[in-house]
């Protein structure tokens, strides 16, 4: 065979062998876009019952009169009445903290009413911040014995509700990495039902969202009513026990 020869049969082989690569490489291809287009989107849910680790309890009170100054020591005096209130409860000094007082002349306010019973109101509030919940819901249901004191408890700040106790759960961060997984487990155990029922199986993640955690009341969970920490808040702050939410999108390859 002459060198011309050899040379037209080397080449004609290699040009053979670029069809063979180029048409497996095309076929892989094609597959692999069937793939990419069999796919299946489950969800996963987790949830948990958790109870309050902090109670937060905002205390109003007022006083209102003609003269200053016997308005103002009779505002002390219920503040006082407040503090003892407290101490009886059990509830530790260095959990409550003082707000300032707020002192109202009613004929200097061009928008209040031109014969308002009294000219002065003082106003004060005092805070409760603690992590002992029980104690403080047990507190909350003897404020009555106040009010036998004299001592008008006004409407607290928080949603307008009056002197309400909010109800925080703080251990999220410490519950996230399991329910994540939990979530997610559940969601393949889903796709893997979905996968058998089509005579499939399920393949590798193709793309995964976690959805935002909601912390509800625990009774509006239970009864369906499903609100959470983005909708009715005051719901969920004033209940102890909580439930904790997330749920997962995931979507899965599906192979034959």
């Amino acid at each position: 065979m002459t060198e011309g020869n050899r040379s037209i049969v080397v080449a004609s082989a290699l040009l053979a062998l670029g069809f063979v690569i180029a048409g497996w490489l095309l076929g892989s291809e094609i597959k692999d876009i069937r793939l990419a287009d069999r796919y299946v989107t489950v969800r996963g849910l987790a949830e948990r019952t958790v109870k309050a680790d902090l109670a937060i309890w905002p205390l109003s009170f007022k006083e209102a009169g003609n003269d200053l100054q016997a308005t103002y020591a009779k505002s002390e005096q219920d503040q006082q009445a407040v503090l003892q209130f407290l101490a009886a409860q059990g509830i530790a000094k260095s959990d409550i903290s003082m707000g300032q007082p707020s002192v109202t002349d009613t004929q200097a306010n061009e928008y209040a009413p031109q014969h308002a019973p009294n000219r002065y109101i003082v106003q004060q509030s005092i805070s409760v911040r603690s992590r002992d919940v029980d104690k403080i819901a047990s507190a909350v249901q003897k404020t009555s014995g106040l009010i036998a004191k004299g001592v008008v408890l006004g409407a607290g700040q928080q949603y307008g509700q009056q002197n309400s106790v909010r109800y925080v759960f703080t251990g999220l961060n410490s519950i996230k990495p399991e329910m994540i997984t939990e979530a997610t487990r559940n969601a393949r155990t889903a796709a893997e039902r979905f996968a058998q029922d089509s005579g499939s199986k399920v393949g590798t993640i193709r793309t995964a969202e976690q959805g935002l955690f909601t912390i509800s009341s625990a009774d509006a969970a239970s009864s369906g009513d499903g609100g959470d920490s983005s909708g009715d808040g005051y719901q969920a702050d004033a209940s102890i026990m909580k439930s904790v939410r997330v749920v997962t999108t995931v979507k899965y390859y599906l192979q034959q």
